[in-house]
């Protein structure tokens, strides 16, 4: 098979998206990591090229090199799709300047910093024909897959309530000094954006909502905890949202939650029952009734939707994890670059990326303008 050619920004040295992408993009063997930046120190990026097996002669100096240089390969040869891992003011940049010559694009979320960017970036990607996929990761897990296909074929009926709860508790150790704070990139807006916590980790809640039912958020409000007066992101934030008259629901995400870990949690409640799932614990999806007993549902069984057996490595029994959940994502932008057969939603696209960049300035306004009912609607 002739494998796809990777090139990467950023996630040099230890980073953890770093190793993530690399790791998932080598998980089917499918990619070929052929250069790239992974550092902004050129010794210290052609040190960890080194260090991961990668030819030093397609690693750059800095991201303009790597454009000017890889546009003049021939085709077959270039570097066909690049992952940005890159802290998220510079994603917009650096997807610009991709699609604008020729390349495929895999980006971290937030897709960027504004929604106005994100709306340039959507209006180059169609005028390029280019893939872009935007990585909220917990899409690319098995059972979220499989609950995804069981909403839409009618297995719950109605959706009546969304409950998705995003706590992790990292922030807290280092917010309450306030030198130590000054020194954190997520708390500084001219390198996260207008928001830290919703920004961060309340936009894959915000993706998980619309991904599973199928349907859009119409309008939400916001109550959002900054905890200092010198602290201008959020730290902590609750958001009610409406995606019609008779179906609503509730995120609640948090980055101050002391003790959690990676606590995103998610409950779907239908006419005729419910669905309920745990990141800390992916395997197991839970079927709830009124008329029944509550059941488990676990991946790697004749019983499972293909969707998500299509992506389980593994026999029953074995975990699988978030380094799985990416793997499908890249795998999924495979099938899209080699225009093989896909299922719907393998991986997140542009829309995605542009709806949670709405999301995040929606609530943010909302906030501002004093806890107030906003629209979301694109434009």
């Amino acid at each position: 098979m002739n494998k796809i050619k990777l090139g990467i920004l950023g996630g040099g040295g230890d980073s953890l998206i770093g190793v993530l992408h690399r790791v998932a993009s080598n998980m089917y063997d499918r990619y070929e990591i052929t250069g790239g930046v992974f550092n902004p120190n050129y010794d210290e990026n052609i040190s960890f090229a080194k260090k991961i097996g990668v030819n030093t002669g397609r690693v750059y100096v800095d991201f303009d090199t790597f454009i000017e240089e890889e546009t003049k390969i021939p085709k077959e040869d270039r570097i066909e799709v690049v992952s940005v891992l890159t802290p998220n003011f510079l994603h917009f940049p650096m997807a610009k300047k991709l699609l604008e010559n020729g390349f495929h694009v895999i980006c971290e979320k937030p897709l960027t910093t504004s929604y106005n960017e994100a709306l340039e970036l959507e209006s180059l990607q169609k005028q390029h024909k280019a893939i872009f996929a935007v990585t909220y990761t917990y899409t690319g897990y098995p059972m979220v897959r499989h609950m995804k296909h069981m909403i839409a074929k009618g297995e719950l009926g109605e959706i009546q309530k969304v409950d998705i709860q995003y706590y992790q508790g990292w922030i807290n150790p280092v917010i309450h000094d306030p030198e130590v704070r000054k020194t954190v990139w997520r708390l500084d807006p001219k390198k996260a954006g207008i928001s830290s916590c919703i920004g961060d980790i309340g936009t894959h809640a915000f993706q998980m909502t619309e991904y599973l039912t199928g349907m859009e958020v119409k309008s939400i409000l916001s109550d959002l905890n900054m905890l200092y007066d010198d602290n201008s992101l959020d730290l902590d934030g609750t958001v009610l949202i409406r995606f019609s008259k008779t179906v609503k629901g509730v995120i609640r995400a948090s980055q101050i939650a002391t003790g959690e870990e990676n606590g995103l949690t998610v409950a779907i409640y239908g006419k005729k029952g419910a669905f309920k799932w745990e990141q800390e614990n992916p395997n197991i999806l839970y079927h709830i009734r009124d008329d029944k007993p509550k059941s488990i549902i676990k991946p790697g069984h004749a019983f499972v939707s293909e969707v998500a057996n299509d992506g389980t490595k593994l026999p029953g029994g074995h975990p699988e994890g978030i380094f799985d959940a990416m793997g499908n994502i890249y795998k999924g932008v495979a099938k899209a670059l080699r225009s093989e057969n896909a299922f719907d939603g393998e991986y997140p696209n542009m829309n995605d990326g542009v709806r949670g960049m709405l999301f995040i300035e929606k609530v943010v306004e909302s906030n501002k303008n004093g806890n107030v009912w906003v629209h979301l609607e694109n434009q």
